[in-house]
């Protein structure tokens, strides 16, 4: 991300607290209790941005909901960073939250409105085939299966940043997994004959 952009986007959520009647995260002035967690969340920002709206892009199978989910979770986490900074996996948070948040709206949306099914594309596409497989899973199997290769989470990570069980999601890795591998074989003479 552009670092303008980025600047921005902070900017734009520090004006938001202002907004709200709260202080300024700042170690300036007077109240030296306030501790500056902006460098740490800044720092967590850069590294997590770009990796938190590919991952919500392909498990929403959408990226403009995808960025959206992003901007809305950072900025959640950027409003509770003080406690969010001392999780185990502030990006597993970050990630449930846009998650949720995109199908929240998802709901309302669909009860407002006819859902659209306007493509877009997904950004650095690698594989137009496996991303179309991936998108034809169910969204239990999808998130599992993001986060654990796109995202490369421990199955431990995976479990806590969806609030399932590990077993839970091993089972859904591998079922997802066959049903990708069964999308992307490619057909025989012999399964066309049958």
């Amino acid at each position: 991300m552009e670092p303008n952009a980025r600047d921005a986007r902070l900017e734009g959520m520090q004006n938001a607290e202002r907004r709200a009647g709260r202080p300024a995260r700042t170690t300036a002035g007077p109240r030296l209790s306030i501790v500056d967690t902006s460098a740490s969340f800044e720092t967590f920002y850069d590294s997590a941005y770009p990796d938190l709206v590919r991952a919500l892009s392909l498990t929403l199978g959408d990226a403009g909901w995808g960025r959206e989910a992003a901007d809305e979770a950072m900025t959640r986490a950027y409003d509770r960073w003080n406690d969010v900074s001392t999780y185990t996996n502030p990006a597993g948070w970050t990630y449930r939250v846009g998650l949720n948040w995109a199908r929240s709206w998802h709901r309302k949306l669909a009860r407002r409105l006819p859902w659209s099914d306007t493509d877009v594309s997904l950004p650095h596409a690698a594989d137009p085939e496996l991303e179309a497989a991936l998108a034809e899973l169910e969204l239990k199997y999808r998130t599992v299966v993001v986060c654990r290769y796109l995202l490369d989470w421990s199955t431990e990570e995976t479990a806590a940043a969806l609030d399932i069980a590990p077993g839970t999601v091993k089972s859904r890795l591998s079922r997802g997994l066959d049903r990708l591998r069964s999308a992307l074989e490619p057909s025989t003479p012999q399964d066309a004959a049958s």
